[in-house]
């Protein structure tokens, strides 16, 4: 199982704007075959701060999801709304029972 957490930090002038463009990429996210979740949460600490938590089954999943349209559209829209460089961290996950 493949973890990603994306942490971006938007421009509160455009918040609004990419939350409406961010759902659009979440929808279709989670309709991928590999997808076992796509979550967006917003920090409780930080303003203007958002982590997207995903889980994939494996990185043939990861790597369909980066070629997808829906995905290669938000990050080429992304820029316009974030005000630092996009922090993501990949994890190779098992769960623990």
């Amino acid at each position: 199982m493949i973890l990603i957490h994306a942490k971006m930090f938007v421009n509160p002038v455009k918040e609004e704007e990419f939350l409406a463009e961010v759902q659009q990429l979440i929808s279709a996210s989670q309709e991928e075959g590999g997808n076992v979740s796509y979550d967006l949460y917003k920090d409780t600490v930080e303003d203007s701060a958002y982590m997207m938590v995903e889980n994939w089954k494996d990185l043939e999943a990861v790597d369909a999801h980066n070629k997808s349209s829906h995905f290669t559209e938000f990050v080429g829209k992304a820029q316009n709304y974030l005000i630092r460089p996009l922090d993501v961290k990949v994890f190779n996950a098992q769960q623990v029972k």
